[in-house]
């Protein structure tokens, strides 16, 4: 599934990161992020630079959610009982 720049953004703010941080947790350059998420639609450049993103987003705990005529979104993962106490 490719992931929408709204749903990257959003899942930022969920992880409250900072373009710097998802550069750094992908491994993709800070001036990547910044022109991937200024244009709208889905995450443009390279297949692998998307795959790159999300797969940072998903390793820090976001879910994204496909299109179900709600339209697509994200969510954290509910923490597990060892991650709680």
């Amino acid at each position: 599934m490719a992931i929408s720049t709204r749903q990257a953004k959003a899942a930022r703010a969920l992880l409250a990161w900072s373009q710097e941080d998802l550069a750094r947790e992908s491994g993709v350059s800070i001036p990547t992020v910044k022109r991937l998420e200024a244009e709208d639609g889905p995450i443009g450049g390279r297949a692998d630079t998307g795959a790159k993103l999300q797969a940072a987003l998903e390793a820090a705990g976001v879910i994204f959610i496909q299109e179900n005529g709600e339209g697509p979104g994200v969510r954290l993962k509910k923490p597990s009982a060892a991650e709680q106490s």
